[in-house]
């Protein structure tokens, strides 16, 4: 028996994560313009994205009912490593007329990053972002998409984010829509 993997990818290990879908027409275009990549391998109710750059193995599985939303996740996101990469994807989904929501030097999980938002078909939410400055111990969360889908961007699971003025301890010039971890 064969031990080694059938399939060749660049990395040395790889996300997989496995979407239902509700048309898999209208994701297969969305993931299709997220990527910049057409699916590597589609079958009746599937599509499957073997991504390279960022290193990914998305699967598409059309269902009937709930999708999206309905589910348990809060996003999905993509870390580059430059604001022109978060430009360059930003552009690709606009020309594609996709909605787009930027984040410029926005405050989230304690870090300063920039960032595009975009949603599936499925209300399934994704960022692409980088991060600009990783310094935990200076930034809060700002009032941004993260800080309102993921109170785990608090250490406290059960904790949410709540405003606080500037003077408790945000970076001097940071945002005044800081957020501090509350339960």
């Amino acid at each position: 028996m064969k031990n080694e993997s059938a399939v060749q990818f660049a990395t040395d290990s790889r996300i997989h994560i496995a979407l239902a879908v509700g048309d898999l027409e209208r994701a297969t275009v969305f993931y299709r313009t997220l990527f910049g990549q057409g699916p590597t391998k589609t079958r009746s109710r599937y599509a499957k994205f073997e991504v390279a750059e960022p290193p990914v193995n998305l699967a598409l599985n059309e269902v009937v009912g709930a999708t999206g939303p309905n589910n348990a996740v809060a996003h999905f996101g993509v870390q580059v490593k430059s604001t022109a990469a978060v430009l360059a994807v930003a552009a690709r989904l606009r020309e594609a007329g996709l909605q787009t929501a930027a984040e410029e030097n926005v405050t989230c999980c304690y870090a300063v990053q920039n960032k595009v938002w975009a949603a599936d078909p499925d209300g399934n939410k994704w960022e692409v972002y980088v991060v600009l400055d990783d310094s935990a111990a200076q930034h809060r969360s700002s009032q941004s998409a993260c800080c309102a889908d993921r109170p785990d961007c608090c250490e406290d699971k059960a904790a949410c984010c709540t405003p606080v003025p500037d003077s408790e301890g945000a970076a001097p010039g940071s945002r005044s829509s800081a957020c501090a971890c509350s339960v």
